[in-house]
């Protein structure tokens, strides 16, 4: 991975922390994206004295926020003249329904448009850069996923699992039709299942949060959940894989819908509808 460039979103604890020093173990140059600046800066530290790699930066943005994507989009362009490797892989759950700064429901705002739009903004960089790869990562919890376009902010019936199935189901939705249109580009696109990892993840919901604690022993280090990102980005056998569902570094079969193109096509279109909306909002 020498003198390849990897931006991974959310890389301050977790499966983005581990992601991102496998990566700069392996010799890439990393740039984290991380919400806290404090948290962001002491994970820096550590993966550059784990990895003995000083190629590791740091950028600072909410991926709820919209215009916060779009800042930190420009200034990664501003800083870099290529991208390699893209893992989003920042998200959340939230026990009770919240709104982004964009008036949008924060689980969809951050885990599903926060991907998209990164994406997006990146994508020209991306294609510059070819053969370069996107890394998305869902979640098993898809498979109990359906989007709902009545209700897509679910301001009817909010309950958190069903918010964030309905997030993963977008991921892996997405990754299936960015790799049809980025069809022949050299740019691929891949969505994963991590497993159940023992992650901070849920810090902020109490209720979730003494439930993770209570399991996790019985689960994944953080170090074994970033595995398959770690192999989506640096195996040189899936160069040119797209548009494929892993779990364990394997293939694997995504649920039905995941493969039902025209929900994935009417998803893109609302996905960059809600997207221009924030857009006219900042310029008006």
């Amino acid at each position: 991975m020498n003198n390849k460039l990897c931006l991974v979103t959310g890389a301050n604890a977790g499966i983005g922390r581990a992601t991102a020093l496998g990566l700069a173990q392996k010799g890439a140059h990393v740039v984290m994206i991380c919400r806290s600046a404090k948290r962001g800066r002491a994970a820096q530290q550590e993966i550059i004295a784990q990895s003995g790699n000083q190629q590791v930066d740091l950028l600072l943005a909410d991926l709820s926020v919209q215009a916060e994507i779009r800042r930190v989009a420009a200034e990664f362009k501003q800083r870099y003249s290529r991208l390699d490797v893209l893992v989003n892989n920042a998200g959340a759950i939230f026990t009770t329904r919240q709104e982004s700064a964009d008036g949008l429901e924060l689980t969809f705002a951050l885990n599903h448009l926060g991907y998209f739009l990164l994406t997006q903004e990146l994508l020209p960089l991306l294609l510059a850069s070819a053969p370069a790869r996107i890394i998305n990562v869902a979640s098993g919890a898809h498979y109990s996923g359906q989007i709902n376009f009545d209700d897509l902010q679910l301001r009817q019936g909010y309950a958190a699992f069903k918010a964030y199935a309905q997030s993963k189901l977008a991921n892996v939705l997405f990754t299936n039709e960015l790799a049809r249109r980025l069809a022949g580009t050299g740019v691929t696109a891949n969505s994963l299942h991590p497993g159940v990892v023992g992650t901070q993840f849920g810090r902020n919901n109490r209720g979730l949060s003494l439930i993770i604690r209570l399991v996790r022993p019985f689960l994944r280090s953080e170090a074994k959940g970033a595995e398959t990102s770690i192999h989506l980005a640096t195996a040189p056998e899936l160069v040119t894989t797209t548009g494929q569902y892993f779990d364990d570094n394997q293939p694997k079969r995504a649920s039905d819908l995941a493969y039902d193109e025209a929900l994935a096509r009417r998803l893109w279109e609302e996905s960059e509808k809600l997207v221009s909306r924030s857009a006219s909002q900042q310029v008006s």
